[in-house]
């Protein structure tokens, strides 16, 4: 497999299928310095939300290297997403934030934007309440659409009943939904959801908050397809889902840890290394993030 794959969207764009994902990065000249060398490396795509509170950061960055003739790219090589925190939910308040990520990001426009959760903070997370809201920020976000100050919109931590609700009322279907996803946490169900009505599935947590990897869960079926393949746990963590052509966007703190998780995409698993690593679900599970089933 190549190092620059994309993936086609339900609007005509295509998405690099390998992102830098930037949680928790608030660093800012350790995470400028990342997102740095991970252009170096042959990243154009990078992943960032309201709420990881470093888009100012990510801005500073990436006009630094589009200002500078050594790194070969400008603005439109480049994909941005950001996201919609929960705190913004609402008409008005994603008019705001998308303003608000377009001056901190130093861009004029967003690649792709995504309602973070399906909830509205300052509300139980079950209230029913948080559907209407949802829907006035989908309602935004086709105004934002439709004006191209968004190439693309979509959702994030949707499960089923979530995005059978969103689609009953949106003019524009989510080009992607964003999830939880890895061998502990196989949620075929709803990657086939998404699959059915043409939306691109991507996944977050992919190398599970390093818990295949310290010894806090132990998989030997991991183990043995990272050595048939002579490659780490990590790079066949992140092959498993890009041999389903699904968008992945792992965290990195090194240059060389970027590197590494890049060259991820020229790992080719074959159905039995597929089906291996599927199996670990049936006997270990774990969540790292809140459960979008608990949300109206």
């Amino acid at each position: 497999m190549s190092l620059d794959r994309t993936i086609l969207l339900n609007n005509g764009l295509r998405i690099p299928i390998f992102g830098f994902g930037t949680f928790k990065m608030t660093d800012k000249e350790e995470l400028k310095q990342l997102i740095k060398d991970s252009i170096k490396i042959g990243y154009r795509h990078i992943d960032t939300a309201t709420m990881y509170q470093n888009e100012e950061a990510i801005g500073e960055a990436l006009e630094e290297v589009f200002n500078d003739p050594s790194y070969g790219v400008s603005r439109k090589d480049i994909w941005i997403t950001t996201k919609l925190c929960t705190d913004d939910q609402g008409y008005e308040g994603t008019y705001r934030s998308v303003a608000n990520s377009l001056k901190k990001l130093r861009t004029d426009y967003i690649d792709l934007y995504l309602i973070h959760w399906p909830y509205t903070s300052g509300r139980e997370r079950s209230d029913v309440s948080n559907k209407e809201t949802r829907k006035e920020s989908w309602k935004a976000l086709e105004e934002l659409y439709e004006k191209k100050t968004l190439r693309a919109i979509g959702v994030s931590n949707f499960y089923i009943q979530h995005m059978e609700d969103l689609l009953t009322y949106a003019k524009v279907v989510p080009a992607i939904n964003q999830c939880e996803y890895h061998p502990l946490l196989f949620i075929k169900e709803e990657v086939e959801n998404c699959k059915k009505h043409g939306i691109a599935f991507e996944a977050y947590r992919s190398l599970v908050a390093g818990k295949l990897l310290d010894g806090t869960f132990n998989a030997e079926q991991l183990d043995e397809v990272a050595k048939k393949h002579g490659v780490t746990k990590a790079q066949v963590l992140l092959a498993w889902s890009l041999n389903r052509d699904i968008i992945v966007i792992p965290k990195a703190s090194s240059e060389s840890r970027l590197r590494q998780n890049f060259e991820s995409q020229t790992i080719i698993l074959d159905q039995e290394d597929m089906e291996k690593i599927d199996s670990i679900s049936k006997t270990m599970n774990a969540r790292i993030t809140s459960d979008p089933n608990t949300m109206a």
